[in-house]
């Protein structure tokens, strides 16, 4: 010891030892994220959906009838769930349940997926969608509603398979990643996937951000006016929007003259995607319903333009509560990749050995790897996946959130499920009230607005 040193004893500190350097800033999984980043020199891609926390549907509760209004008996008396998108259109889209699967392209997804859903959907008395790879002749064949995409670009569009179609949707953008184009990677790019997008196999396809025949809604409503020519004006065209600036784009859509809006939250999935987009991008779902409403509404085109939503639904409550805002119909994507068996801990699958994550965990669906045979085009990997059983599993699902739905809308006194309305709904956060503009529960008050009566 130095002459002058003190001995000191050491004494427990006053504190939580585990607090110093648990940054809320920098925890430990954003500085994973920057050793990552920093290796790849790139930004991360996934697959799935939204990580972080944000308001939702399970911030809103029902309110349903007591002695203040007369509920529906379950078990005689019939509540109607038959929807239609395009009404205005000479053969709308006329569906037995208010849900239906969602553009997923086939190369994002396998070949069983694809045709699964399309013969689960049917079963379910209700559509499928195409999605951005174009048609494969059985999902047509499987699919008694059939909605054909347009994406963003030229490549992959076929008139002949357009003509086929129960309805046309534009997709201009996505609600997990609004702004960006579509991206599949080159490992599920196969010769037939290839050649059917006109693009070279083996290597990353990316869509365009915007299409280049429309720079803005003038040039679209052309490009809608070509399209109801081509097919002699029979069938409903609906736009397919990422919720961002909801309110304006809806009232600028509405002039395009399209038949059905089709909104879609920032909870959406995506096959591929930067991760820091899907986290960072779009607009809740509740809150893109209640603006696409009123500007539906404000243009004086309800019940001529339908309003589509999709984006986090995951149960009948969900399905409810989106109609409940202002939704005609649902869209589904990512739950009905579940009922497939997306993330399922089936006998076949090793996911830590073979995608370093435990079943419930993987977002893996852009690698081609998928362990389940969903999200893939590896032969092997595909025979994991038996289309019947699959197609079987899709209907019950379907069916369920229907009679869910069903379920909520008798005991809120309707004998139709779209004659749900925001007043059955209350919500249990301030920010769940002020996006959903709907009252808080227990108060008259909905949060931003000043009378809730004059809402």
């Amino acid at each position: 010891m130095a002459d002058g040193d003190i001995p000191r004893t050491k004494k427990p500190l006053n504190r939580d030892p585990n607090r110093l350097g648990n940054s809320s800033i920098f925890p430990p999984h954003v500085i994973d994220d920057i050793h990552i980043k920093s290796e790849l020199g790139r930004y991360r891609m996934r697959g799935f959906s939204l990580f972080k926390k944000i308001p939702h549907w399970d911030d809103l509760t029902f309110l349903p009838g007591t002695l203040t209004r007369f509920v529906i008996e379950g078990y005689r008396e019939k509540c109607e769930t038959k929807t239609v998108i395009g009404p205005r259109a000479k053969r709308p889209i006329e569906l037995d349940i208010p849900v239906y699967v969602t553009g997923m392209s086939f190369g994002a997804l396998s070949y069983e997926a694809k045709t699964a859903l399309a013969r689960g959907a049917t079963m379910a008395g209700t559509a499928t969608c195409s999605g951005e790879g174009g048609m494969i002749p059985d999902e047509r064949r499987y699919s008694t509603k059939w909605f054909y995409q347009c994406i963003q670009s030229r490549y992959g569009f076929n008139p002949h398979h357009l003509v086929l179609a129960d309805a046309c949707e534009f997709f201009i953008g996505q609600g997990c990643k609004v702004g960006l184009g579509g991206h599949l990677m080159g490992q599920k790019v196969t010769d037939q996937v290839a050649e059917m997008r006109s693009l070279p196999a083996g290597i990353d396809q990316r869509s365009p951000a915007r299409h280049p025949d429309w720079l803005g809604p003038d040039d679209l409503a052309l490009k809608i006016q070509e399209i109801r020519e081509a097919t002699d004006w029979q069938i409903p065209i609906q736009l397919k929007l990422g919720a961002a600036r909801v309110y304006d784009d809806v009232r600028m859509a509405v002039k395009c003259d399209p038949d059905s809006i089709y909104i879609d939250g920032m909870e959406g999935g995506t096959g591929a995607g930067p991760h820091l987009a899907t986290e960072d991008t779009g607009v809740p779902g509740m809150a893109a319903i209640r603006q696409a409403r009123r500007a539906i509404d404000d243009l004086g085109k309800r019940g001529e333009i339908s309003l589509v939503y999709a984006g986090g639904i995951r149960n009948g409550a969900d399905v409810a509560k989106a109609i409940a805002l202002g939704a005609d119909a649902i869209a589904l994507g990512h739950s009905v990749m579940m009922a497939l068996n997306c993330n399922k801990d089936i006998p076949e699958a090793d996911y830590e050995s073979e995608m370093g994550v435990e079943p419930g965990y993987c977002y893996h669906c852009h690698t081609g790897r998928c362990p389940v045979g969903v999200a893939t085009q590896d032969p092997k990997l595909r025979a994991r996946l038996n289309p019947d059983e699959a197609a079987e599993r899709v209907y019950n699902f379907l069916h369920t959130l229907t009679i869910e739905a069903q379920l909520f809308a008798r005991a809120c006194g309707k004998t139709n499920i779209h004659s749900l309305e925001p007043e059955d709904l209350a919500a249990l956060t301030m920010e769940a009230s002020a996006m959903a503009a709907v009252p808080l529960a227990g108060t008259n008050m909905t949060v931003g607005v000043d009378d809730y009566h004059h809402l």
